[in-house]
């Protein structure tokens, strides 16, 4: 029958901590009363350290002489101190991590929350955790935001609604709005049925835009586009340039631009509902838990600006 024979993998790290103490104090009594252990619970630590390791560490010359260090055990010493202070090391990373103050996040977003949610959020997050190693994802694609939320290629993601298989929490609701030049409409809402013939700036096709088309549908009528673009800021130029009119989610248009006025619909196009979410049964990171109150915070803020009635002006 083989025996088992002891390798340096069998080292524990109290074993370590004990010859430290004992080299430090010069006693195993005042060793014990450093760590808190009893004399015979440290002299089995060591004896269990010398079986292992297969050599004596100390020499004990008996009565009140200090114990000292063999030659092997001053070798093992001097590696066990960088193992001690290399998990000290560990140790200080885990609590940074353990507070957020370190890690790496990986988000996804969307064109309007990039341009408006995003900006403030990470603004938050960089003046608290400025250590976080943070990137971001965007796309117009909820697909694409969802299958790399799925996938673990992003911790967390902005998403338009509440994405099936996924837990989430709702930032705000957001608002269809009116695009117009000043003056094109009287200021206040707007009735759907005052775009039948109204020529159109709309979106290729996107969770957003199809919200969008099916509200005005649902209203009875059939937008006429004359100009697609995804890109927010292009929509609104166009409407500028008084090709068509937009109907967009608030966070999607410039509130503060002169040269265009916002007005309400009349029946309103049900708002979407913008929130973050994460996959489900997922332990989020620190970071990635502070990045969710951070967006919830600056999603209620927003959402009180959003609740002001819409004058349609041009904007102030």
């Amino acid at each position: 029958m083989l025996m088992y024979m002891p390798t340096l993998r069998d080292l524990e790290f109290r074993h370590i901590v004990a010859l430290d103490t004992v080299a430090s104090e010069g006693t195993f009594g005042r060793a014990a009363d450093r760590l808190g252990y009893t004399q015979s619970a440290i002299s089995q630590q060591i004896a269990s350290l010398e079986r292992i390791v297969g050599e004596p560490v100390f020499d004990r010359p008996g009565g009140p002489r200090p114990v000292e260090l063999t030659p092997f055990g001053e070798q093992l010493l001097s590696h066990g101190r960088r193992l001690l202070s290399q998990l000290d090391g560990i140790g200080n990373e885990l609590e940074r991590f353990r507070h957020g103050d370190v890690g790496r996040l990986a988000v996804g977003t969307f064109q309007s929350v990039s341009a408006t949610v995003l900006p403030q959020v990470v603004g938050r997050l960089r003046k608290q955790h400025p250590d976080v190693e943070l990137t971001v994802f965007e796309s117009d694609h909820d697909d694409e935001l969802e299958e790399r939320l799925a996938s673990g290629e992003l911790d967390v993601s902005f998403v338009v609604g509440e994405a099936a298989g996924f837990e989430s929490r709702q930032l705000l609701t957001d608002p269809f709005v009116l695009i117009a030049r000043p003056g094109q409409f009287e200021p206040g809402p707007v009735a759907v049925s005052d775009l039948l013939d109204e020529p159109m700036i709309g979106q290729h096709e996107n969770s957003c835009q199809l919200l969008n088309e099916a509200g005005l549908r649902s209203a009875g009528i059939d937008p006429a586009y004359v100009f697609r673009s995804n890109d927010n800021g292009t929509v609104a130029a166009m409407v500028r340039a008084g090709m068509g009119v937009a109907v967009l989610p608030l966070l999607c248009v410039e509130p503060d631009d002169p040269r265009t006025a916002l007005h309400p619909l009349v029946p309103a196009i049900s708002a979407r509902r913008i929130s973050i979410a994460w996959r489900a049964g997922r332990t989020l990171s620190p970071a990635a838990d502070r990045f969710v109150e951070l967006a919830v915070e600056v999603g209620a803020e927003l959402a009180e600006r959003i609740a002001a009635p819409l004058v349609g002006r041009p904007a102030r």
